[in-house]
């Protein structure tokens, strides 16, 4: 008996060492027994095995009797303390706008005297709207989770490339192939529960940005084709929301708050035509630095913040400009044009 109570234990050890799941363990010791048992009950008294394995089963009974007992108060304590161990699930919601778990959450938020817990509670019911989930899009998206914004969308009609992977930080390895609006909800809600993200898997077009824009109060454009942002720009004007938009290429940014409805220019007032071909190649053909988006698109998420909670000033009129290869920023003056085709009289004319 004592020589297979060691080969148990034996059992057990290598199992340890090898790293074999402990339920792998447990099944090869537990045909050992079985075989003892069955050894004990069918072969005659007196045969090799039989003696070997100490001529009795009664000894084996009480055995695996005293161990089932032990194992089945472990595994019922286990389950007791489960049943009654915190969860770590979102709280039910206090009397209060906030949960306990947003509270420690947000607290670096709240101590700030320009944010404080009102600006926490604008952020949490504001709703903001990022056009493209990728380069720009993805610190934009993380940032704005994080910081508590209730309600994000994201619109992208693209799905996630390797190639992505090199500065779209939102996005990981295995979800190459999924729709970039998927991958960013995933992210998303694992880094924040309390805040939803809606997804829209489908390019932006002009008979869905003027109902979709309604639905939310700040605007982020994070998009790669000017086509794209004179619609963006266009439908944010009608729709009388603040527009945030951004652009990079190799080692340079640039980002803007574009308001005609405060008196601000819009994107139009700044960039009235589109640069001619091969001035300004998309970031596939002319590359781009890896963390530059993360510069642009963190500094978009701030100026989101400010925007919704009225913190600080915005950039409303000016026009930042990052240039990474040589560290400098600079900031330029932006005026409204009168004559704007989106937002001046040249609209106006076009609209009669």
């Amino acid at each position: 008996m004592g020589f297979i109570l060691f080969l148990m234990a034996a059992l057990w050890a290598v199992g340890w060492a090898m790293k074999t799941p402990v339920r792998l363990r447990l099944g090869m010791i537990g045909l050992l027994y079985v075989g003892v048992v069955l050894a004990n009950l069918v072969l005659t008294e007196g045969a090799e095995l039989r003696t070997a394995t100490g001529g009795d089963v009664r000894p084996w009974l009480v055995l695996g009797g005293v161990a089932a007992l032990g194992g089945g108060y472990a595994l019922l304590l286990r389950r007791l303390r489960a049943r009654h161990a915190p969860s770590h699930a979102p709280e039910p919601a206090r009397d209060g706008p906030f949960r306990d778990a947003e509270l420690t959450r947000y607290a670096r938020h709240i101590v700030l005297r320009e944010i404080g817990g009102a600006g926490q509670k604008r952020l949490k019911s504001a709703r903001v709207l990022v056009v493209g989930a990728g380069g720009l899009g993805s610190p934009v998206l993380l940032y704005l989770a994080a910081a508590g914004v209730g309600t994000l969308g994201g619109i992208d009609d693209d799905t996630v490339d390797g190639s992505n992977l090199q500065r779209q930080v939102i996005h990981r390895d295995a979800m190459i192939g999924t729709p970039k609006v998927f991958s960013a909800q995933a992210a998303v809600e694992a880094l924040n529960p309390f805040i939803t993200l809606r997804p829209y898997h489908r390019r932006l077009t002009a008979d869905i940005a003027a109902e979709l824009f309604a639905e939310y109060d700040l605007i982020l454009d994070g998009t790669d084709n000017f086509d794209t942002r004179y619609l963006v720009n266009r439908a944010a004007i009608a729709a009388h929301k603040p527009l945030i938009s951004g652009a990079i290429t190799q080692w340079e940014g640039q980002i803007s708050l574009f308001d005609p409805g405060a008196d601000g220019p819009c994107y139009e007032c700044v960039f009235p035509e589109r640069p001619a071909p091969g001035l300004a190649p998309a970031c596939a053909e002319a590359g781009v630095i890896a963390p530059l988006p993360g510069v642009i698109g963190t500094l978009m998420a701030t100026e989101a913040l400010k925007a919704l909670t009225g913190a600080g000033t915005g950039l409303r009129g000016r026009l930042l400009i990052f240039d990474a290869l040589d560290a400098e920023t600079r900031v330029i003056r932006v005026t409204r044009r009168a004559d704007c085709a989106a937002c001046g009289t040249g609209a106006k004319a076009g609209a009669a």
